[in-house]
C-alpha cells in the first residue's frame, strides 16, 4: 500500500483514514508503509493498537527515536480518554511539526458496553483535529468484526483503504449526526442497585455511598478513591448546573462497580471530556478528569436530562496515575 502525494492534506490539516485489513500480512503491510513514509517525511509517529498487535508491530518497524508505541487495550480502554490523552497529546507534544498516528480503537474482543462510544471517538476525530498537521490510521479487522461495525467505520471515516487502494468513503456521515445516532439510552440498572437522591447538601453522602460499594466490589484503595473523586465531579456538576435534586445509582457487576448519576442539566457539548481546556479557563476540566480516572464513561443526554455512567473494573495493579497525584 501506498499513499498518493497527490491527495497528502495541507500542512495544518487532518486525514482520517480506515484501513481495513484481512490478515496480519495485510495488516502489517498495511501499516508499514504508511509508518515508513512518514518517517521518511521526518513526521514524528506514534502506533497506539490494543497489546496483542504490539509485538507483531515492533518486530516489523524496529525502532527509531521518531517511532513511539502505546498499549491502546490500557491507555484507550476509555474512548473518552483516547483524543485527549494520545491522539490530541501526541499532537501537542510535536506542534507544529506534522505527526503520523496509528490509532486502532476498536479490535475483535472489544467490550460491547464500549462500542457506542467508540464510535464516537471515531467521528469525534474529525471536528476534534480538524485543523491540526496530523495524518491518523485506523485499522479494522475486516474478516473478524461485524458488518455492522464495518459499515460505522464508513460513516465515521473520510477515505477508506481496501487491498491498498485509497478512496472517498461513499458512507461518511456529519460527524455530529454520528455522534447522536450512538447517543444511546442506558439499559435499566439491576434491581440491586444502590439508589440515592441528592442536593448540593447531600454530595458528602453519595461520596460515602460510593466509597463504601466500592470497597466491596474487592476495588484497590487507589481505585475507591479515583471513582469517589469521579462521581464527586459528575454529581457536583448535576446539582450545580440545574440547580435540582439528582440521582445516583450504584452496583457491583461482574468486573466491578458501576455508578450511575442522572440530572436535570443537558450536556449539548459533544467533546466535553475530549479535549484539554485553555490553560486561562477555570472551566472544562471535570469530565476530562473523570475520563482519565474511570475504565470506562458512558453518557445519555436527553431533552430534559443527562445520565453518566461510571464504570471501575477490579485489577490487581494500576494502570495509569490516581487522583492523588500520579501521572501516566
Amino acid at each position: 500500500m501506498t499513499f498518493d502525494p497527490a491527495v497528502r492534506p495541507e500542512a495544518g490539516s487532518l486525514r482520517h483514514d480506515a484501513f481495513f485489513y484481512r490478515t496480519d500480512d495485510d495488516y502489517v503491510r498495511g501499516i508499514q508503509s504508511f509508518v515508513s513514509e512518514g518517517l521518511a517525511a521526518a513526521e514524528p509517529v506514534l502506533i497506539a493498537v490494543p497489546g496483542a498487535r504490539l509485538d507483531l508491530l515492533r518486530a516489523a518497524l524496529g525502532t527509531s527515536t521518531e517511532l513511539r508505541f502505546v498499549d491502546m487495550g490500557r491507555e484507550g480502554r476509555n474512548p473518552g480518554w483516547i483524543i485527549p490523552g494520545v491522539l490530541h497529546a501526541f499532537v501537542e507534544e510535536h506542534t507544529p511539526v506534522r505527526v503520523r498516528i496509528v490509532g486502532e480503537p476498536i479490535w475483535p474482543g472489544r467490550s460491547a458496553l464500549a462500542y457506542p462510544r467508540c464510535v464516537q471517538h471515531e467521528a469525534l476525530i474529525n471536528i476534534a483535529l480538524a485543523d491540526r498537521p496530523v495524518t491518523v490510521l485506523c485499522p479494522y479487522d475486516s474478516v473478524r468484526l461485524d458488518v455492522d461495525v464495518v459499515a460505522d467505520a464508513a460513516s465515521t471515516h473520510p477515505y477508506l483503504i481496501r487491498d491498498g487502494d485509497r478512496q472517498p468513503s461513499a458512507g461518511y456521515g456529519r460527524p455530529e449526526t454520528v455522534v447522536d445516532a450512538f447517543n444511546l439510552p442506558f439499559p435499566t440498572p439491576p434491581p440491586s442497585a444502590s439508589t440515592l437522591f441528592f442536593e448540593a447538601s447531600g454530595l458528602s453522602g453519595m461520596r460515602a455511598l460510593v466509597a463504601a460499594l466500592a470497597r466491596e466490589a474487592g476495588l484497590g484503595r487507589e481505585q475507591v478513591e479515583d471513582l469517589r473523586v469521579a462521581a464527586n465531579e459528575i454529581a457536583t456538576n448535576a446539582v450545580m448546573h440545574s440547580g435540582r435534586p439528582a440521582v445516583a445509582r450504584v452496583w457491583l457487576d461482574a468486573d466491578g462497580l458501576v455508578c450511575e448519576i442522572t440530572g436535570s442539566s443537558v450536556l449539548t457539548d459533544r467533546l466535553a471530556g475530549r479535549l484539554p481546556p485553555s490553560p486561562l479557563s477555570d472551566t472544562g476540566r471535570g469530565l476530562l478528569l473523570v475520563n482519565y480516572l474511570c475504565d470506562l464513561v458512558q453518557v445519555h443526554t436527553d431533552a430534559t436530562s443527562t445520565a453518566i455512567r461510571l464504570h471501575m473494573h477490579r485489577r490487581s495493579e494500576p494502570v495509569n496515575g490516581s487522583a492523588s497525584g500520579a501521572g501516566r
